[in-house]
């Protein structure tokens, strides 16, 4: 093990003949005072999966960018296969061998599936000047899906496709090409149970052909089963290496946080009678060929103080829940929605946050995050007429301030002031910021799609007690999540859905994983025995 200084690999005597696959020397990247970067070296020889870990903000992204050729002004070396490389862009990386699968979607909506994965290295017919090669690249789309055992049509517009397919597109994208390092930023947060295996099958393929995978996760399961090497950074900084063998999970939360993290165990609180939302015989029938699900005779209810947990698969229908809650879907639900015993149908989003209803929506990049403002107009910006003044309305510095300090405080956003561009933050740092954002509105029913998806464990910790504390104050809440030990952590009860349904609601004294899977796959074991 090291700790302190530049991490030494182990791989047998051939590593002391043959230079590593990959060397980053003492690379340092400031963003203006910002210190991103300082000093962080690595190493990681050919086959070996290399997992990068530590809180957000830790500096772990930046890094890959350096490496992946987005970050282009850092001082430091890059050697690879022990000759110096320095890249002008993401282009002259890929040409070297490296690709990169980004936590933040990079896909072009209204792009095919197959347009977006051959996006700029397009195949032709007749020359480099020929005709498009569309036959042939929808060919390697479906081989490349083959592999990872995930049925997207070449022809689909990426834009219909749930959030969990467009990451494996992200995938595809990354594997359609043999490179030697392939770069995976948080590749799972938006993927199923059976997407994350079929996944990890592709990464032991991938180091079995000798490539180099650079593994960046907070999920301390999915850093165990996979990693060779486990490096940590905390605050820009290289903290310690080792082989996954000599080391334990608490020790890396340990490296990655710099302190102990109490692990958050339900604590229940008095739930008030009185029930805020009411859904009842609720359905919605998805755009056809949008490969969402239909919502079938969903009734359930949520009361004052109460967290109502939505578990189900990939595909379940837990996302197009929250939207037709919460006026944001592009056809009207039937049935009957009441809040706080009115009936109530939102036809669109502000209609619901008038009536006192906020949703944090999975998908930050595309739905939540304004990436021209600063922080704190990312989070002051519902709450603009209570922080304005004068007949030609202007925001009151003070109070926008007032605002924004408490927010940083509450949830602990780490960010140089709300003056910083909300691009400089971290994903995990953006969450908070659009959590705190609804938080200023006081919902009385807040709506909560993956809550912590991409969010560091030290982070999550905060989010789930956070969770707890603005349901002790007497708000529903409404929160999916595809990790289940996280439901079990923060609901009271849970409902579950597959394809569309209820398939059972468990109060949290009941509940374990195998229930909640269970529940998750009748319908799906149905047709699989029917089949």
């Amino acid at each position: 093990m090291s700790q302190g200084s530049p991490p030494k690999t182990d791989s047998g005597s051939d590593a002391a003949t043959a230079p590593p696959r990959l060397e980053m020397r003492h690379i340092i990247k400031n963003f203006g005072g910002v210190q991103a970067l300082r000093d962080v070296s690595i190493v990681a020889p050919g086959g070996e999966v290399h997992s990068i870990c530590g809180e957000n903000g830790a500096g772990k992204s930046t890094l890959m960018k350096v490496l992946a050729g987005a970050i282009v002004d850092y001082d430091g070396e890059i050697l690879l296969n022990g000759q110096t490389v320095r890249f002008s862009g993401p282009r002259d990386a890929e040409d070297a061998g490296i690709r990169i699968i980004y936590q933040e979607l990079n896909l072009v909506p209204q792009l095919t599936v197959a347009d977006n994965i051959f996006l700029g290295r397009e195949r032709t017919r007749g020359g480099p000047l020929g005709w498009l090669d569309e036959r042939g690249m929808e060919a390697r789309t479906r081989e490349l899906f083959d592999r990872l055992g995930t049925p997207i049509p070449p022809r689909a517009r990426v834009g219909d496709l749930r959030i969990g397919d467009q990451q494996m597109v992200e995938i595809a994208k990354a594997l359609a090409y043999d490179a030697a390092i392939v770069i995976m930023d948080e590749p799972t947060s938006a993927l199923s149970e059976s997407e994350v295996t079929r996944l990890f099958r592709v990464i032991h393929d991938l180091r079995k052909s000798g490539t180099t995978v650079l593994y960046i996760s907070h999920k301390m399961n999915e850093v165990f089963t996979l990693s060779d090497r486990v490096t940590v950074l905390r605050d820009g900084q290289f903290v310690a290496s080792a082989p996954r063998a000599e080391i334990t999970p608490d020790q890396v939360v340990r490296w990655m946080v710099g302190r102990e993290i109490a692990a958050l165990n339900y604590q229940p609180h008095p739930i008030q009678q009185k029930a805020v939302l009411e859904v009842e015989n609720l359905s919605l029938q998805a755009p056809p060929g949008s490969g969402r699900p239909n919502l079938q005779d969903i009734t359930f209810t949520a009361r004052a103080g109460e967290v109502v947990g939505v578990a189900g698969l990939l595909g379940a229908g837990r996302t197009e829940l929250l939207e037709a809650i919460y006026g944001a879907t592009p056809t009207t639900p039937r049935g009957t929605i009441r809040l706080e015993g009115q009936p109530v149908r939102f036809h669109h989003p502000d209609e619901a946050i008038r009536a006192g209803v906020a949703m944090v929506t999975e998908d930050r990049k595309a739905l939540g995050l304004f990436s021209q403002m600063t922080v704190a107009e990312n989070i002051t910006l519902r709450r603009l007429p209570e922080l304005t003044f004068g007949p030609v309305p202007l925001v009151n510095p003070r109070a926008e301030r007032t605002a924004v300090d408490w927010s940083i405080k509450e949830l602990s956003i780490k960010t140089a002031g709300g003056g910083a561009p909300i691009t400089s933050l971290s994903g995990g740092n953006q969450q908070k910021c659009i959590i705190a954002r609804w938080l200023l509105v006081e919902p009385k029913l807040l709506l909560l799609d993956e809550p912590t998806r991409g969010i560091d464990i030290g982070a999550k910790s905060e989010i789930y007690a956070l969770i707890r504390r603005l349901a002790g104050q007497g708000r529903a809440i409404l929160m999916t999540s595809s990790e289940l030990p996280e439901l079990l952590a923060v609901a009271d009860r849970i409902i579950v859905l597959c394809e569309g349904r209820i398939t059972a609601e468990i109060p949290r004294a009941e509940a374990t994983e195998e229930s909640i899977m269970h529940a998750a796959t009748r319908f799906l074991d149905k047709v699989g025995a029917a089949s």
